[in-house]
């Protein structure tokens, strides 16, 4: 067979065309990733720019919930460009993917805020991210089944790792970029119009990808396929119309994918959050910490993936689930006493506790930006506390009782909103929050984590351990899921489990993590969520999920 029917360009020899096969998807994979994942880095600047007509702690879930508007739509991405792929072939696909992604972020870039033109600029965004997580719905299937198409039997696994490295690599790469920037122009500048640079970058990135990716011949299966004449010409019905292959769909997607969704987003994007928003390490500090730990992390993803070629996929994505969920809740337990010292001194000695009628509190979320949570006592003294992300107990008290904040031995009172309006009332707010605010610092809590305190070495140890669980249910997912389907309809039937369990149980977990931690006031109370995932994974993995490591492709 030559080169080209190999699906590889000429004038290289074996081991160099296979190299460069993994080397272009993988950095146009790298670069999809970076333009997905700046928004989530940037999502308190966006906050600002964008979701600047709501209270900052509604702000702030909405800015998380258009991050996860880009997972929502990443399956029918799945299912318009996994069909193409399996009809027209893998590589014509991922270019067009490509272009998709790299214009719309250089867009975000470019996008007046709501200060210049109103509640268009955070429809447009949403439009923008919707595009992005469409693109990256047929970027990663086509990649994965490129590269795994591609691979001599017995190195599947260790091949699409290098794929698997590419999320990881994105959101390092854009984390650095992020990170220079805020340091070369100043917090000010970066706020003000920095933050759009990394945006604007991107279409420089996204010429050269194209370039590389240009260079590469279609996947030698796929061209096996046309030639005779056997490529599907319904993959949609084959893949989820006949119960012989949809059930393998969801037994991919509830026996692997879904937790590993959880436990990547998890260690990677909510750890990240959580530092900044609940630990209130500044944003740079959090950003090189993270950084760190990828950078000490990244290479586990070749290694379980070749790990995955020699003992199998299932027992090293299997026992990732299970670890997370045994050790989440001890991990992020030790995270806040290594980023916050003061903050869990003062949570133990002086823990806050709300007492209120539960019948007025309401839920610390508003989608439309219209309750100020100010109509009850219980509202106004909730509202304070979860836009601190401090974490705080509930103790129900009789009805018509007015609520107030014990910190400690103090107690302090909240206002009687049916007693005054008006500016009165906004006094009174003021007021309570004042003399909370005043009573949080004499208990010792912090305003912010201090730098000098934050134990650097035992974070980034945490943070590293959060990103080891990562590649062992990352690693060899790709694989697993590359061999579990037909080559006829390989694309779209790994592309559709692959972006539910990522872009919906995953992509949806900082914004339903944090919603859960400011209804309870528990800052760990998000947690549940990836962890009852990851253990549902774990058992319908172990009862279903078929080990595919000696599988054939062809």
């Amino acid at each position: 067979m030559t080169a080209t029917q190999q699906g590889l360009p000429m004038g290289h020899s074996a081991a160099g065309r296979q190299r460069l096969v993994i080397a272009a998807s993988s950095l146009g994979t790298v670069f999809e990733w970076y333009d997905f994942y700046l928004y989530g880095l940037l999502a308190t600047y966006i906050t600002a720019q964008f979701f600047s007509g709501v209270n900052e702690t509604t702000g702030f879930i909405l800015a998380l919930a258009a991050f996860a508007a880009g997972f929502a739509v990443r399956p029918f991405g799945a299912l318009v460009f996994g069909r193409i792929g399996d009809l027209v072939g893998r590589k014509n696909t991922f270019l067009v993917t490509m272009g998709l992604m790299g214009l719309s972020t250089f867009a975000v870039g470019l996008l007046p805020s709501y200060a210049s033109i109103g509640v268009a600029a955070p429809f447009i965004l949403v439009a923008l991210r919707l595009i992005q997580g469409l693109a990256l719905g047929g970027e990663y299937g086509g990649a994965a089944t490129y590269v795994a198409e591609h691979a001599p039997p017995g190195k599947r696994g260790f091949y699409t790792s290098w794929i698997q490295t590419t999320a990881t690599m994105g959101l390092f790469a854009a984390l650095l970029v992020v990170i220079g920037l805020r340091t070369a122009m100043g917090e000010e500048s970066f706020a003000a119009w920095g933050w759009r640079v990394p945006f604007l970058i991107s279409i420089l990135l996204l010429g050269v990808s194209l370039w590389i990716r240009l260079q590469l011949a279609e996947s030698p299966v796929f061209q096996k396929m046309k030639d005779e004449g056997t490529t599907s010409k319904a993959p949609l019905t084959e893949a989820f119309g006949r119960w012989s292959n949809a059930k393998w769909v969801l037994i991919a997607l509830f026996g692997a994918v879904a937790g590993q969704g959880v436990v990547w987003y998890t260690g990677q994007f909510y750890a990240l959050f959580f530092l900044e928003k609940t630990m209130r390490v500044d944003g740079a500090t959090a950003n090189i910490l993270i950084a760190i730990a990828l950078a000490i992390g990244t290479p586990f993803f070749v290694f379980f993936g070749w790990l995955s070629d020699r003992i199998g996929r299932k027992p090293i994505i299997l026992t990732g689930c299970a670890l997370a969920a045994v050790l989440y809740f001890p991990l992020f337990g030790a995270l806040i006493g290594a980023a916050n010292p003061a903050l869990a001194r003062a949570s133990a000695t002086a823990p806050i506790t709300v007492v209120a009628d539960p019948g007025e509190c309401s839920f610390q979320f508003d989608p439309v930006g219209r309750n100020r949570f100010d109509a009850t006592s219980c509202d106004i003294a909730k509202a304070y506390l979860a836009k601190g992300g401090l974490d705080y107990a509930n103790v129900a008290a009789p009805p018509g009782t007015l609520a107030e904040i014990r910190i400690g031995s103090t107690v302090i009172a909240a206002p009687d909103p049916s007693q005054v309006s008006g500016p009165p009332r906004a006094a009174a707010v003021t007021a309570f929050q004042g003399d909370v605010s005043a009573a949080l610092a004499a208990a010792g809590y912090p305003a912010r984590a201090d730098p000098a305190q934050i134990d650097r070495v035992t974070v980034v140890a945490i943070l590293t351990a959060l990103v080891l669980l990562v590649t062992m249910v990352y690693g060899p997912i790709a694989a697993l899921l590359v061999e579990l389907f037909p080559s006829r309809i390989r694309y779209t039937s790994m592309s559709l489990p692959y972006h539910i369990g990522n872009g919906w149980f995953g992509g949806f977990l900082p914004t339903v993590a944090f919603a859960m931690v400011a209804a309870t006031g528990d800052i760990t109370y998000g947690l549940w969520y990836p962890v009852t995932v990851a253990a549902m994974t774990l058992i319908v993995g172990l009862l279903f999920l078929p080990e595919t490591f000696r599988r054939n492709l062809d």
